[in-house]
């Protein structure tokens, strides 16, 4: 495995800046105008990516959940009905890719069946996104990790066992992983931010951490204790209607995230004691010369 991994133009590593993902998911609500300004929102703040969730409705709706009538913003209609509304088709996406390239901000997905894998892979993404919920699935894995790309997976809901056997089935050179707790919010006793640590022993690979929490605390405190790339839902609007919503960054607090992690990766330094030229000074004035 390698403690370093490219992902499009940037090393993401312990000796490299954290790689700061928003992830959009389906908070644009199959609005495109809502998708650009998630952009813009990310791209102010200094995020290096923006991530979307791909999925092809038809196969990823349990059957007996495709009729189940519900209530939504655009009228009550079948659930099926609703996947297929908030979900972006080709000339969508392709306003995503030219919209970020002009931004000059990273995107990338987590594809959620082969026949969405397949669909962003026409993109050229810089890397692929293994969601939680995937962690088991050995087919679709492989058929990501077979496009050569940087693959990212998060870790939530899984056991150790779970995520090294996941882990087995990926390129060693071109993996990342993701500690990470699938409720939406977390609530602070239930982040276990110490595996990172857990993880980066365990694993050669650069380990991460995907949060679901409200604020901003326990992220900063992720990234002391060695994340190597955050990655945080973000919204427009907390009161915005979506089942991750609530769980997300509004672009106010996105700017706050990303300009105290830059901050905390300046004050972590190198761990080697040093006396600094601006302490000579004071060394001079308050320490008695022999």
């Amino acid at each position: 495995m390698s403690d370093t991994v490219v992902i499009g133009d940037r090393p993401v590593g312990p000796d490299h800046p954290t790689y700061i993902i928003g992830e959009i998911g389906i908070n644009h609500n199959g609005d495109i105008d809502n998708a650009k300004e998630l952009i813009d929102a990310a791209h102010e703040a200094g995020c290096d990516a923006v991530k979307f969730q791909k999925r092809n409705p038809d196969v990823c709706v349990p059957e007996d959940q495709k009729d189940v009538m519900r209530d939504t913003p655009w009228g009550r209609m079948k659930y099926i009905e609703y996947k297929h509304h908030v979900e972006f088709g080709w000339e969508k996406y392709e306003e995503i890719d030219a919209y970020c390239e002009d931004k000059g901000i990273h995107w990338l997905a987590s594809c959620w069946d082969k026949d969405s894998v397949e669909f962003i892979e026409t993109f050229d993404p810089v890397a692929y996104k293994v969601a939680s919920a995937s962690l088991t699935d050995d087919d679709l894995i492989t058929e990501m990790d077979a496009k050569g790309r940087p693959m990212i997976a998060s870790t939530g809901m899984s056991t150790m066992k779970e995520i090294e056997h996941a882990v087995s089935l990926l390129d060693t050179d071109r993996i990342l992983v993701a500690h990470c707790t699938s409720t939406y919010p977390c609530d602070p006793e239930e982040l276990n931010l110490r595996m990172i640590n857990t993880l980066q022993q365990k694993l050669d690979c650069p380990i991460g951490y995907s949060g679901h929490e409200t604020g901003l605390q326990t992220t900063y405190a992720a990234v002391v204790l060695g994340a190597c790339f955050i990655e945080r839902h973000i919204t427009l609007d907390r009161a915005m209607w979506g089942s991750d919503q609530g769980a997300s960054v509004e672009p106010q607090g996105l700017r706050r995230l990303v300009r105290d992690i830059r901050v905390i990766e300046k004050a972590l330094g190198d761990g080697e004691k040093k006396v600094y030229d601006s302490e000579i000074p004071m060394r001079e004035k308050l320490r008695k010369q022999k």
